[in-house]
């Protein structure tokens, strides 16, 4: 049994009329960190979203943790959204990032808050990043539950050593789970369709946390969104030794090749995806061709993704992590994992380290962008530092008895579109991903059951990458199909 298995996650406080206010529970009664939390903050806010004004109260606070002691044993940091004219009935969406060990600020500020950060004119100036008003905020068409897991953004334990026992699949969804049930307790929504939003692990956290919240919880999720999401590792992850993966992963290069020559057309798409689990595939499965059939191969490859031939022809058409630094060769640059179409200047051009991403180096200003929010507008106040990227989280997870080659989200939503003939699943992706390759996740809905998958399963593509969200009208693009698959309202559960 592992440890995942055995870990019973603490049961969360549910305020009773009896009980005293919370906020005394909060001033009083919190040990080590958790003391330097506020009362929840509550504020009154009006935003033109969507073309039209809609006022809405948010609330930046926590959802205390209690083990069987009754000792608080941890706190989980949300924000919420909810509009004052939508109804008990509106929908309502829990949204969370990934990592893991990624904090919500990344959707939060990124894509459905009512504020969004604006990279300037080049879309990646970090340093003198604004928060301006989103007039795509999702807040039109849904309220909006921002979550952040343990041991990201302001949740924590009280003891430091206790949060380890959250850092696995299971106790992860389970305590995502409890969170979602409390909220919707204490804030009367049993009536209103319940909505998950997950980016990247989180989209595999998401299937998970409805799968925890269906038999644990006894809620029905009646839809998620998934955003480049990680669903299958033995697909994502194998792109260097395996054909399957390596096919799986040239679209988005050759994507990004056309990006970055301002060139992307569908078409010309559409030619490389059948190439990939055409011929690349099979090639890459038989002997390693020679002569002309190997100088006609190879320098295919290279013309799709604009990495020399002869790195193509010494990869033998596996190429992995080579497009970080031999894409548009010659050029001086390194691409990004997050999107291989965006280059920055190579800070080690005499080897082949390819130092830090170059996306991090103006993404990173999500963090210090909500903490300023928080305290200004939201009126949430503390000394506790938001930790935005806990990338010891990421090293110290446990998936469940194996690793993330073979972690799954597949059979749980192959159970979700089983159980619940009114369940809906849309997942969205950038071409230019090689984190997450779109073409794993079509993989993934292709080989569902058509019984299960037919009419209920979407795929959509946009110009960009990871976050294809921090492109203004890539923002807007999706916006309007989530809008879309959100105007059929399921039953409430």
């Amino acid at each position: 049994m592992t440890d995942s298995d055995r870990f019973v996650a603490p049961a969360l406080y549910h305020a009773k009329e009896s009980d005293p206010p919370r906020a005394n529970v909060q001033s009083g009664a919190r040990d080590g960190v958790l003391k330097l939390l506020p009362a929840d903050s509550v504020t009154e806010h009006v935003s033109t979203i969507g073309g039209r004004k809609i006022a809405y109260t948010a609330t930046a606070g926590t959802l205390d943790l209690f083990g069987p002691d009754g000792a608080q044993t941890g706190a989980i940091f949300y924000t919420a959204y909810v509009a004052r004219d939508g109804g008990p009935n509106r929908p309502l969406t829990f949204a969370f990032n990934g990592g893991p060990g990624a904090a919500s600020a990344f959707l939060h500020l990124g894509l459905v808050g009512p504020k969004v950060l604006d990279f300037g004119p080049d879309g990646r100036d970090g340093a003198n990043a604004k928060l301006v008003d989103n007039p795509q905020s999702w807040l039109d068409f849904t309220d909006l539950v921002l979550i952040d897991p343990i041991g990201t953004g302001w949740s924590r334990t009280a003891k430091a050593d206790d949060a380890s026992n959250y850092y696995n699949v299971s106790a992860d969804a389970q305590s995502i789970a409890k969170a979602i049930a409390l909220y919707v307790a204490h804030n009367n929504r049993s009536n209103s369709p319940k909505y998950l939003l997950g980016e990247s692990y989180g989209g595999f956290r998401a299937a998970k946390v409805a799968s925890a919240l269906q038999q644990s919880q006894g809620i029905i999720v009646a839809r998620v969104v998934m955003l480049s999401p990680f669903l299958e590792g033995q697909l994502t992850f194998n792109a260097d030794q395996f054909p399957l993966g390596a096919a799986l992963e040239l679209p988005s290069l050759a994507a990004a090749e056309l990006d970055r020559h301002k060139a992307f057309d569908e078409e010309k798409q559409k030619v490389a995806e059948t190439f990939a689990l055409g011929d690349y595939l099979t090639t890459l499965a038989g002997p390693p061709p020679t002569g002309a059939e190997a100088a006609a191969f190879y320098g295919r490859i290279a013309r799709l993704t604009g990495i020399p031939e002869d790195i193509v022809t010494r990869n033998r058409g596996f190429l992995g992590s080579s497009f970080v630094k031999h894409s548009d060769g010659g050029s001086g640059e390194v691409m990004s994992s997050y999107d291989a179409s965006f280059a920055a200047p190579d800070p080690y051009p005499e080897s082949d380290r390819p130092g830090d991403d170059p996306w991090n180096g103006f993404t990173c200003a999500y963090g210090g962008a909500f903490t300023d929010y928080a305290r200004n507008e939201l009126g949430f106040k503390t000394e506790m530092t938001y930790s935005m990227l806990a990338t010891d989280i990421n090293w110290r997870w446990e998936w469940g008895g194996g690793s993330p080659f073979q972690a799954s989200a597949t059979d749980d939503v192959r159970q979700l579109l089983a159980a619940n003939p009114a369940f809906r699943l849309l997942i969205a992706h950038g071409y230019s991903d090689l984190v997450t390759p779109y073409s794993v996740s079509r993989y993934v809905v292709d080989h569902l059951p058509p019984s299960l998958a037919g009419g209920r399963v979407g795929l959509k593509l946009y110009r960009g990458g990871h976050m294809f969200y921090t492109k203004a009208d890539q923002r807007a693009a999706f916006t309007a199909d989530a809008k879309a698959f959100y105007a059929t309202r399921p039953a409430a559960s």
